[in-house]
């Protein structure tokens, strides 16, 4: 079962994952929703559309714009709504 990893505490883990582009994008309700913080980070992706970001906050420490998902992705890539992925040190295995 592939789990998000930082800073010694697991931050996701799903049995549903979905591999995309090289990166696990889990379900949202699978996402300990008390380490996420939002953050105003947007980024532009040409075949998925636009991406929001949140930073992780754990153990006193904050992993800026570590995880990101996309609220209303383009139909290529509509099966990843709801769902998000990790970057910037979160360890995914």
């Amino acid at each position: 079962m592939p789990q998000a990893i930082w800073n010694n505490a697991v931050i996701a883990e799903t049995d549903n994952p979905i591999e995309i582009d090289g990166n696990v994008y889990f379900p949202l309700e699978s996402v300990k929703k008390e380490f996420l913080r939002p953050s105003s980070t947007t980024s532009m992706c040409g075949w998925k559309g636009t991406a929001n970001y949140y930073s992780l906050e754990v153990n006193g420490q904050t992993n800026a714009d570590a995880a990101w998902y996309y609220a209303e992705p383009k139909e290529a890539a509509i099966e990843i709504k709801g769902r998000l992925a990790f970057w910037r040190g979160v360890k995914v295995e």
